[in-house]
């Protein structure tokens, strides 16, 4: 009998931070194909196979009830246990969070790094951020600091910087000014086929960029002629269009600010943003998101009252974003046992490690080296229902499920594992 073919519309993507919410997908069995709205990542994404996949301990297969029994022995025994990655949905994340608690665990993202660029520049000094709704009715001026965006977030410039519909009608296309070096900026062409225009510079010298433009901005005589390879007549057009813009946007991924210390590029950003509002509008856009990982910061938040980072092995919550990182406690040898979470895209294991190692990922994880317990995962928004946030953070979006899966979700692993773990936080 041949397999039906069902037509789902309004289908939200899991694949990057935008969570685009209005995909057309045909279902025939377990093949999902996209076929109206998909970027070439939804295309590629949706359309894998899992395999079928069964969980392992010690590389030998085994039934779900021994898995988390054994991963649950491996964290008791722990005396600083990691609970790393955190890819998963709304749900998975809360079920890790009560796991960390109850066994004195560390909680970090695998995407904090960049994230935390951002976070420690929120805290520091706050920022003037604006939503995607914003970006889509109101910007005539959108910079680009520092990356290509599309790499990232292949439909960032379709759905909101060129969006055809708006509350304004007619609404004017938008300048596009790429800031960055050797960017594509393939991306910023508009719908009338003009070209963005482009200053290159250094990427890992935006945060020097960004001071001279504000001071300019504010009018404060500059004794160079340039500022990071740039001319400063350049910048000093640059600073004129921003006071002539409506309302003015600068666009940043913090995955991509390279530089030694990125938060100081997105503390420069938010600096130029904040005095640009005294004498007109203008926000800042800093894209993030994929993996969920707004998620999980908005949930350890929720719940710890701190940000990622945060151990609980004194009994209470307890943050450091740098001796908490994933990364830190992984090459330094401290953490004695890792718990990583990968949901949303199967791939191998970014570290090495001689600890024992629990992997809950997506289903066709191939690893270099096998972890000591392996459990294949289902994807949020594929195999299981969920919820994530996006990556303005304003809003969280239901994920569906979109064909029957016999994958179990990170969540009930998560709550699994919880249930055989004996000991309290110290």
């Amino acid at each position: 009998m041949a397999k039906t073919t069902e037509r789902r519309d309004a289908v939200v993507c899991p694949y990057c931070g935008l969570y685009c919410d209005d995909l057309s997908v045909a279902v025939s069995g377990k093949v999902i194909a996209v076929t109206a709205k998909g970027c070439p990542l939804a295309k590629d994404c949706f359309a894998k196979i899992a395999p079928p996949a069964s969980p392992r301990i010690a590389g030998r297969e085994t039934s779900l009830e021994a898995a988390c029994a054994r991963a649950a022995e491996i964290l008791n025994q722990s005396h600083m246990p990691l609970i790393a990655g955190l890819a998963c949905d709304l749900a998975g994340a809360k079920a890790a969070m009560a796991l960390a608690e109850r066994i004195g665990a560390v909680v970090d993202h695998a995407g904090s790094e960049a994230l935390f660029r951002n976070t420690l520049a929120l805290q520091d000094q706050g920022w003037i951020a604006t939503t995607f709704a914003e970006v889509k009715n109101r910007a005539d001026l959108v910079i680009v600091a520092g990356t290509d965006v599309v790499s990232r977030f292949p439909r960032f410039f379709e759905r909101f910087v060129f969006a055809p519909d708006s509350l304004f009608d007619p609404k004017p296309v938008p300048e596009i000014v790429y800031l960055g070096g050797k960017l594509d900026t393939s991306g910023g062409i508009g719908p009338d086929g003009r070209a963005p225009a482009s200053i290159e510079c250094e990427t890992g010298r935006l945060s020097e960029l960004f001071r001279a433009l504000r001071a300019l901005y504010r009018g404060w005589a500059l004794q160079a002629q340039e500022v990071a390879g740039v001319p400063v007549e350049r910048l000093a057009a640059l600073a004129g269009r921003i006071k002539a813009a409506r309302y003015g946007i600068v666009v940043w991924s913090a995955a991509d600010l390279e530089e030694a210390h990125g938060e100081l590029a997105v503390q420069a950003i938010c600096d130029l943003v904040t005095d640009a509002n005294e004498t007109t509008r203008m926000s800042g856009v800093p894209l993030g998101g994929s993996d969920n990982v707004l998620g999980a910061a908005q949930v350890c938040t929720w719940q710890a009252g701190f940000p990622l980072r945060t151990g609980f092995a004194r009994g209470v919550p307890h943050y450091d974003p740098y001796l908490y990182s994933w990364r830190r406690l992984i090459e330094s040898g401290e953490a004695d046992a890792v718990l990583w979470i990968s949901a949303f895209k199967p791939g191998d294991l970014p570290f090495e490690t001689k600890v024992p190692v629990i992997a809950l990922a997506a289903a066709g994880s191939n690893f270099v080296r096998e972890p000591e317990v392996s459990i294949p995962v289902g994807t949020p928004g594929v195999d299981h229902a969920g919820h994530v946030v996006r990556a303005d953070a304003v809003t969280s979006l239901p994920l569906h499920a979109l064909r029957e899966s016999a994958l179990p979700r990170a969540a009930d692993v998560l709550r699994a594992i919880e249930v055989r773990a004996g000991k309290g936080p110290a």
